[in-house]
């Protein structure tokens, strides 16, 4: 049985490096691990409690919810945006929690990765990403990190997928996130 995880990206930008990170990750999975790219967090609206009734939460979120709770595990691909984590993140963290005590990522296995043009690859943005993901009730895997410096750089002319380095790292990554599910599963 495969361990299965969710990649949610913070940048909706196409050629973002997080995205090609997180390709990577799907490229690069390790045998029993399968990693799904979730594709539509710019089409969830902002979190409003008025709309997060049954029957009219919306179905960009109601996707999300359900992408989640099929999932073992989640891995966020965090970039740095003004020293902290996107809005498309943290929006995504809002939904996952509700309703509270009881949301998608409630006691689910998380962790945070990314790469930023920074010297300290995002990590401010990471730390704040895993803060969130806690408060949400989510299982953070805290010791399972990847914070990639440089990105503009660095991935100018490679992508991560053909960077060894950075394969080597997120394959690590990919195998902690999965072996964290299997105990949680157990």
């Amino acid at each position: 049985m495969s361990v299965r995880i969710l990649a949610l990206v913070g940048s909706l930008r196409s050629g973002s490096h997080n995205r090609q990170l997180a390709e990577a990750a799907v490229k690069h999975a390790p045998e029993g691990v399968d990693v799904a790219l979730y594709e539509g967090l710019g089409d969830i609206p902002f979190y409003n409690e008025d709309t997060d009734v049954e029957g009219s939460v919306p179905e960009a979120a109601a996707r999300l919810r359900a992408a989640t709770g099929e999932a073992d595990a989640l891995l966020f691909f965090s970039p740095e945006y003004n020293g902290t984590l996107p809005a498309v993140l943290k929006n995504a963290i809002d939904w996952l929690s509700r309703p509270y005590g009881a949301g998608a990522v409630a006691d689910k296995p998380v962790a945070v990765v990314g790469t930023a043009f920074g010297q300290y690859g995002g990590v401010w943005a990471q730390d704040d990403t895993r803060k969130s993901l806690g408060v949400a009730g989510g299982n953070v895997l805290q010791d399972v990190k990847l914070s990639i410096p440089g990105s503009v750089t660095r991935f100018a002319e490679t992508h991560p997928a053909d960077d060894a380095e950075v394969v080597e790292q997120l394959t690590a990554v990919l195998k902690q996130v999965a072996a964290a599910a299997g105990s949680a599963a157990a």
